[in-house]
Order: structure tokens, then C-alpha cells, then sequence
């Protein structure tokens, strides 16, 4: 009885183990989730969204800047002191472009 009762278990065990196993296993190298390739979307904009140089800027957006800044009189007296860069980033925080 006892005999029976422990083959039993045994071959549960095996048709446990059995079924948890991938039926169509793959090398490392054929599914692209392993190797790295695909990312979360906060960690691929964090690594591919990077900050422009002041240089880098187009004169549109040089002048859309301008016309943010010159509704604060502040800002306006620092962006002709010290330029547009300057004075956004002290009123409005880090350039949106």
C-alpha cells in the first residue's frame, strides 16, 4: 500500500515537472526580450529623450520662448540683460524643447 502511494506521488511529481516545461523551447538569441532589445517605455525615454544644446534651437522656437517670456516684465528685463535662454529657464524652469 505504502509502495503504491509513493509511485503515485512520483509520477505526479513527473507530470508536474513535465508540464511546466516549455513544449518549444528557444536559443537565447532568437527571442528579442532576452537579448535586451525591448525596454520599458519610462526607461527608453529617460535613455533616447535627451536635452538640446541653447545653440541647437530654431529661431520658431527661439521666438515662441520670447513671446512666453515677454508677458512677465521680469523675465522680459532678463531676457534683454542676460538673454532668452537665461530667462526662460529662471522664470518657467527647463526648456519643453
Amino acid at each position: 500500500m505504502k509502495t503504491l502511494v509513493v509511485l503515485v506521488l512520483c509520477s505526479l511529481a513527473v507530470i508536474c515537472v513535465i508540464s511546466d516545461a516549455d513544449p518549444d523551447p528557444q536559443p537565447a538569441g532568437d527571442n528579442p526580450a532576452q537579448d535586451g532589445m525591448f525596454v520599458e517605455r519610462d526607461e527608453a525615454s529617460t535613455v533616447v529623450r535627451q536635452k538640446r544644446a541653447a545653440g541647437q534651437l530654431s529661431l520658431v522656437q527661439l521666438e515662441s520662448l520670447r513671446e512666453v517670456c515677454e508677458a512677465n516684465l521680469g523675465c522680459e528685463h532678463m531676457m534683454d540683460t542676460a538673454g532668452i535662454i537665461a530667462a526662460y529657464t529662471a522664470y518657467y524652469g527647463p526648456i519643453p524643447y
